[in-house]
């Protein structure tokens, strides 16, 4: 479940992010290319970013970077990022 990012009082979908992707450091940089494109157009409101993650096995600390950029647009357009961890395969 990559990144859905929808309305949160009715659940309406505006993006589906990372279809096949489950890193998580890769996953921040595409919702950041979007925010940068797309989400810091849109009007303000209640909006999630649920960005589904798998644990990564050889994983050894660092990851992705929510930015200050990101959080800026984020918190304008009144976003939250839920983040929705699953097992490895």
């Amino acid at each position: 479940m990559p990144i859905n990012i929808y309305k949160e009082k009715n659940n309406e979908r505006l993006a589906w992010l990372c279809d096949k992707s489950w890193d998580l450091p890769y996953q921040i940089s595409e919702l950041e290319n979007w925010l940068e494109k797309t989400g810091k157009h849109l009007p303000i409101g209640q909006y999630v970013a649920d960005i589904g993650f798998g644990i990564r096995n050889e994983a050894n600390g660092g990851g992705g970077v929510i930015s200050k950029n990101m959080m800026g647009i984020m918190s304008k357009i009144g976003m939250e990022i839920y983040l929705s961890e699953y097992p490895s395969k």
